[in-house]
């Protein structure tokens, strides 16, 4: 089928004006995200202890010769209606965040890997590939991570070096918020 060379312009126009819209709406909902996951920290702080006050209240103590490390659990919640639906398991040297048996998400669930993986701890890799560079810590303490499976599904989330207090929290609250949304995204 031809198109008049006005039909072309016409066509042309519209698309431009649908993707200015895509992109005005795209800004919109990033500004929407970032206030929830805001209320959601919130929320979240309100009803969890926060991993700064761990240490005040001896949840993780050292462990003596031939004992294992005693490990604090915080329950993560959903959003929603505040089902438990992963538990983050604290150390000295890294975070577990090991999802409910009942909870099936696949890693390739937005915004996991956009919001989580990238944004989230690929912010704190850069930041310590940074300090690495410049001497302040060692290569072999910059934040990772490792995500374990059982076929597609997320089981666990183990994040090694986060290195500072102020990490944990943000860690738990985001993969909160992380966790819920994918859940949304599967139930659509």
């Amino acid at each position: 089928m031809k198109f008049s060379e006005k039909q072309v312009k016409d066509i042309v126009a519209l698309k431009e004006s649908l993707i200015e819209q895509i992109n005005r709406h795209q800004e919109s909902i990033e500004m929407l995200e970032k206030n929830i996951v805001l209320l959601d920290s919130s929320l979240i702080d309100s009803s969890f202890t926060k991993a700064s006050q761990l240490e005040r209240k001896n949840d993780i103590q050292k462990p003596k010769i031939g004992e294992k490390p005693v490990v604090n659990s915080i329950p993560i919640k959903r959003g929603n209606d505040g089902k438990i639906i992963a538990n983050a398991f604290i150390t000295p040297k890294q975070v577990s965040i090991v999802l409910d048996n009942e909870v099936e998400i696949s890693a390739d669930t937005p915004p996991f890997k956009s919001f989580f993986l990238d944004r989230i701890i690929g912010e704190m890799k850069k930041k310590d590939s940074t300090e690495a560079e410049n001497g302040k810590i060692q290569k072999e303490s910059i934040i990772d991570y490792i995500i374990n499976k059982n076929g597609s599904d997320i089981r666990e989330i183990i994040i090694r070096n986060y290195r500072q207090k102020e990490r944990i929290n943000e860690l738990i609250n985001t993969a909160g918020w992380s966790l819920t949304r994918m859940l949304e995204n599967i139930n659509k």
